[in-house]
């Protein structure tokens, strides 16, 4: 579907006051497909201009997190309250809300109008992809059964969990060209993936690590299998591979990295890896979403790279950098390498928006 030559595709942001939804807000206000229609969060906030709403009652300081500023127009929206919000008259709905609210409110807006979500909450459901575009676009064929089943005219597309992402785009080509049986996975992971509240207290965090993040390894490990999987007879059936993984919390602000090795079930060389990472590249040149990378993959060649705070922002914050790639003797056909991925962008809503942009591609949105 062509659409930025056309008339643009309204939009709405569910959360949109908290961090999430002001990540909307910065990707989607100057997007060349859709315009900013509507903003809605919780009832403290109803009835006020976003300008209004973003502001402490208290200081009069406004509480805007993300690179830029919005428009104008966008601070005169009213916000509405999302737990009353009809969206019918929108092409799509991006949702930004805690997992919990996501549970009660997104299935009401999936009756009439694609969701694209942030939250974990269907992340996990037999008919709902998690997308990653490049990876598993095939996966959203899954999204008819689901409005079918549930007798929805939207649907509900949640995108993986920020973790997840950069070790599923990294796998991929590995996985077509080589097979994979076992992944073991240590997460350097940003403070900025706690969100601002409750977040990692400074006090906590700096000078520390912190060894456990809750669910965090059982969605990367759940997730992973999901994304990597095959599409048959209407269902997804997971990768037939083991993944394991240790999350940690550490003193950067945005960028996670992760130490990742690999069990490959045909041997291959550095090399060889390096081969499927740029054809993997290649393939994905061919894409026209607005917020498609120019190579999903960057290959760090200097052995101290990458680093989240030179290696976060390459192609706008939505490639995934991998450096120190090596053998390792310890596993059978073993390969090693160090990721970077951005957690705030790739990593979830500019991230979700490429998804939507997927689906409009693909005649599902629109």
């Amino acid at each position: 579907m062509l659409v930025g030559a056309l008339k643009k595709l309204k939009a709405g942001i569910v959360g949109a006051t908290g961090l999430v939804g002001q990540q909307f807000v910065a990707a989607l206000q100057d997007h060349p497909w859709f315009s900013i229609e509507r903003l809605a969060a919780s009832e403290r906030s109803a009835g006020q201009a976003y300008g209004s709403a973003l502001k402490d009652p208290r200081t009069g300081a406004t509480r805007w997190y993300c690179e830029g500023f919005p428009k104008r127009e966008v601070l005169e929206l009213q916000v509405e309250d999302a737990s009353k919000m009809d969206c019918s008259g929108l092409d799509v709905l991006f949702s930004g809300v805690e997992a919990e609210v996501a549970l009660k409110l997104e299935p009401e807006y999936a009756r009439t109008t694609p969701v694209i979500s942030t939250a974990a909450a269907f992340r996990y459901e037999e008919d709902t992809p998690i997308l990653i575009p490049a990876v598993n676009d095939q996966h959203a064929e899954i999204l008819r059964r689901q409005q079918e089943r549930r007798g929805w005219r939207g649907f509900i597309a949640p995108m993986a969990n920020c973790t997840t992402t950069g070790l599923a785009i990294t796998l991929k080509p590995i996985q077509d060209a080589f097979g994979i049986e076992r992944v073991i996975m240590a997460s350097m992971q940003s403070v900025s993936g706690a969100g601002r509240s409750p977040g990692v207290l400074a006090l906590d965090i700096i000078d520390n690590v912190i060894p456990f993040i809750p669910r965090e390894e059982e969605k990367v490990q759940a997730e992973t299998l999901k994304i990597l999987g095959k599409y048959e007879d209407g269902k997804i059936v997971a990768a037939d591979m083991k993944v394991s993984c240790t999350c940690t919390r550490v003193n950067v602000s945005e960028g996670h990295t992760e130490a990742v090795f690999v069990s490959t079930r045909k041997g291959c060389g550095v090399e060889d890896v390096k081969d499927a990472f740029r054809k993997f590249n290649e393939q994905h040149a061919k894409s026209k979403l607005p917020s498609s990378p120019r190579e999903m993959i960057v290959l760090a060649e200097d052995p101290f790279r990458p680093q989240p705070k030179l290696d976060r922002d390459n192609h706008g914050g939505m490639a995934t950098t991998v450096g120190r790639l090596r053998r390792d003797d310890a596993l059978d056909r073993g390969i090693k390498y160090v990721l970077v991925s951005h957690n705030t962008k790739i990593g979830a809503s500019k991230g979700a928006v490429m998804v939507a942009e997927l689906l409009v591609e693909k005649g599902y949105i629109g």
